[in-house]
């Protein structure tokens, strides 16, 4: 890993139109919605910024966020993460992934949710 001073920012980017199947009609009940709270109350590291977006079409598969970072980093979709449950490795793998050049995190230094829940591994822009 590297040293963090001279990274890249990363963005954290949350669904908050998450439902995990569940008919809620309350947006603020939604359970993407409640992780972005939660996550905007958690100490994230410096250099990652929390964003809430809409709909990242996995609607089904508990709430989902993206970790991304500059043209040089992988971007990743980890899902079936829980509003309540999953605040510190959400955390874990955020600051984990903010300390490497290339936004690859060795698999058995990544959180066991995210090794077991990546939706989506997406090459770099310059790859």
């Amino acid at each position: 890993m590297r040293d963090v001073t001279d990274q890249t920012p990363v963005e954290l980017l949350v669904c908050t139109t998450c439902r995990r199947g569940l008919p809620i009609e309350d947006d603020n009940q939604r359970p993407g919605a409640l992780l972005h709270a939660a996550l905007a109350e958690a100490e994230l590291p410096d250099g990652v910024h929390l964003k809430a977006v809409e709909c990242l079409s996995n609607c089904d598969q508990g709430c989902s966020v993206v970790l991304r970072g500059g043209p040089e980093r992988w971007t990743f979709v980890y899902e079936n993460l829980n509003e309540t449950d999953d605040i510190d490795v959400i955390v874990e793998g955020a600051t984990k992934y903010h300390a490497t050049a290339n936004g690859i995190v060795p698999w058995r230094e990544r959180p066991v949710h995210f090794r077991k829940n990546c939706a989506a591994r997406i090459p770099p822009l310059g790859a």
